[in-house]
């Protein structure tokens, strides 16, 4: 696995198009996927935050975060775009960043609330998707001229190993 900028370095043009998916509403917003501790999925609107070190989430004590704390598997999927059926996503892991003086930089940084018990996680890329259907979206059912989907996937070469800017 790599964190994000490890990978954005690796695939650039994938991971403007994940990213542009991810924030296009302003502030990064998405679908987090994780494990229920059955296997079942469980599923969660959250708000993905980009840095120059890597990919965040700040989790508040939830249901989610129980599943990231046990499990750290994840999926992160964008909300669909208003206008096209266009999709981007990420698997991996989300790992709690411990270094006191990364949580307490980016907290300020991103102006998070210490009255609300959040604890922050990276999320780790092992796989990336952007898929592009064209104006006419994922069915060939507008006037449009129909153009076929287009996809990207990327997946972290074994032994990937992503830089150490954040202590786990």
């Amino acid at each position: 696995m790599a964190n994000w900028s490890a990978f954005a370095a690796a695939e650039p043009a994938l991971a403007d198009g994940i990213r542009a998916l991810l924030e296009q509403y302003g502030p990064g917003m998405g679908y987090l996927a994780t494990i229920r501790p059955d296997g079942g999925p469980r599923l969660h609107p959250v708000s993905p935050v980009f840095t120059d070190e890597g990919l965040f989430c700040f989790i508040v004590d939830s249901p989610k975060r129980r599943d990231l704390e046990r499990d750290g598997r994840y999926a992160l999927h964008a909300y669909p775009p208003e206008d096209n059926d266009d999709e981007a996503c990420l698997t991996g892991r989300a790992v709690p960043v411990r270094d006191p003086l990364t949580v307490g930089r980016l907290a300020g940084a991103l102006h998070a609330s210490p009255d609300v018990d959040w604890r922050l996680f990276e999320l780790t890329v092992d796989t990336a998707m952007l898929r592009r259907h064209g104006p006419a979206g994922a069915l060939p059912l507008a006037a449009t001229p129909f153009m076929p989907a287009y996809a990207q996937t990327w997946r972290a070469p074994r032994g990937f190993r992503r830089p150490l800017a954040v202590a786990s």
